[in-house]
């Protein structure tokens, strides 16, 4: 979801395969430099996959550029990588999230092919995307500081969530803006 000069990216921490829990302190939310995350939903072999190929990429990007890859760029080499392998898809739905070189919050979701879904405002992945599309509809609001974009984000996930049983046992927000970044994490229902 996107603020005034800073975006957040948030998930919960179940891992399960269908209704049983495996772990409750799965990361789905990877740092890729100072103002970019990567999201990943999905099979989680797939997930730690893409991760490590990613992270792989980037130090080649950054080694022959001499910079950081931008979010639009970013994004762009994500569906591209998906795209490769489309006839044997990695079961991954990715989501960008990052700052531009103007402070300008960047979101880009898309699906295990590479098809890119840029929004301005929030996108959402993920088992429980439609009580999620739901509850960002109603909160959201333009030009939000980082408190209160935290406590929308926050607030969004813990009702999605709570209507999903195939989500849950926690959360963890990120806060991306030009100072840095700020990780917090909630609790949500833990059953």
């Amino acid at each position: 979801m996107s603020g005034d000069g800073c975006v957040a990216i948030a998930s919960d921490t179940r891992l399960g395969q269908q209704y049983q829990t495996i772990a409750m302190d799965v990361p789905r939310m990877f740092k890729m430099h100072d103002r970019l995350f990567l999201g990943l939903t999905g099979l989680y072999t797939d997930t730690q996959t893409l991760y490590n190929l990613f992270k792989f990429k980037l130090s080649m990007y950054k080694m022959r550029e001499g910079r950081e890859i931008s979010p639009e760029t970013f994004a762009n080499l994500v569906s591209s990588t998906l795209y490769e392998k489309r006839f044997g898809p990695y079961f991954t739905e990715p989501i960008v999230v990052g700052l531009d070189k103007d402070n300008k919050p960047y979101l880009c979701g898309m699906d295990l092919l590479g098809a890119l879904a840029c929004e301005p405002d929030f996108v959402t992945l993920g088992t429980s995307t439609e009580m999620l599309l739901g509850a960002c509809e109603t909160f959201y609001r333009e030009n939000m500081n980082e408190d209160q974009l935290f406590e929308v984000v926050s607030q969004t996930l813990m009702m999605a969530t709570d209507r999903d049983c195939l989500s849950g046992w926690g959360g963890v927000v990120h806060i991306i803006s030009k100072e840095g970044i700020t990780t917090k994490t909630i609790k949500t229902r833990q059953d």
